[in-house]
C-alpha cells in the first residue's frame, strides 16, 4: 500500500511505516477521525496525515518518532480499540486480453 509496509494485528490494519518523500516518511496510525483527539492527546506528535487525513501521522523527523513508534506499537499489540481499520477488499485485477496471432 502506497509504498509501505502495513502491520495487521488480527486481520485488521494498524500501522503503516513509509520511507520515502514527504509527506511519505514516518509512520501512519490507521485510525477514524473519532479517536483522533484522544491519540493526539496521549501522543502530541501526532497529527492528521496531510493526504489521508483520517490517519495520523508521526514524520520520521519528528525527535520523538522512536519512543511514538515503540507506544504506538505496545497500543497495537495490548488491543487498543482506537488503532486499526478494516482493509477494503482488493479488486481482482483484469486479465490482459491474449496477444493476437499475425498470419505470416
Amino acid at each position: 500500500m502506497f509504498g509501505a509496509d502495513v502491520a495487521y494485528v488480527h486481520g485488521v490494519q494498524c500501522l503503516a511505516v513509509i520511507d520515502r518523500d514527504a509527506p511519505w516518511d514516518g509512520l501512519l496510525v490507521c485510525t477514524s477521525r473519532e479517536h483522533h483527539e484522544s491519540l493526539m492527546a496521549e501522543m502530541p506528535t501526532l497529527r492528521p496525515h496531510p493526504v489521508l487525513g483520517k490517519w495520523l501521522y508521526v514524520p520520521q523527523s519528528e525527535a520523538e518518532f522512536e519512543s511514538v513508534a515503540a507506544h504506538l506499537t505496545a497500543r497495537v499489540l495490548a488491543g487498543d480499540p482506537r488503532i486499526g481499520v478494516e482493509p477494503k477488499p482488493r479488486k481482482p485485477r483484469k486479465r490482459a486480453a491474449p496477444a493476437r496471432r499475425v498470419k505470416p
